[in-house]
């Protein structure tokens, strides 16, 4: 005898609903530094000890100044794009709104 089952097949993108994160960190020199990630804790761990970004590796620590969270990574590649083309005193009123 032999037994049917009906599985549905979920895409990637169906069942993936990451969220993901913009964020601009501070480095120990006072830069400003922008990325994405989708697990933001892990990332900033990894930025401070020197496995992030090779920017950070030479300036840590960093300290989390700023984020926003979107619904995937494309969203978050465009913001990521749009965050870094600002000024630093840009940079700086985004911070502080928040």
């Amino acid at each position: 005898m032999i037994i049917s089952v009906t599985v549905p097949i979920y895409h990637k993108q169906e069942t993936n609903k990451e969220k993901w994160f913009i964020y601009i960190l501070e480095c120990s020199d006072k830069s400003l530094y922008t990325g994405i990630t989708n697990n933001l804790e892990k990332r900033i761990k990894a930025h401070n000890s020197g496995k992030g970004a090779k920017y950070t590796r030479a300036r840590n620590p960093v300290f989390l100044k700023y984020y926003e969270v979107v619904e995937n990574k494309s969203l978050a590649l465009k913001r990521e794009i749009a965050i870094k083309r600002l000024s630093r005193n840009q940079k700086i009123k985004l911070i502080s709104r928040t």
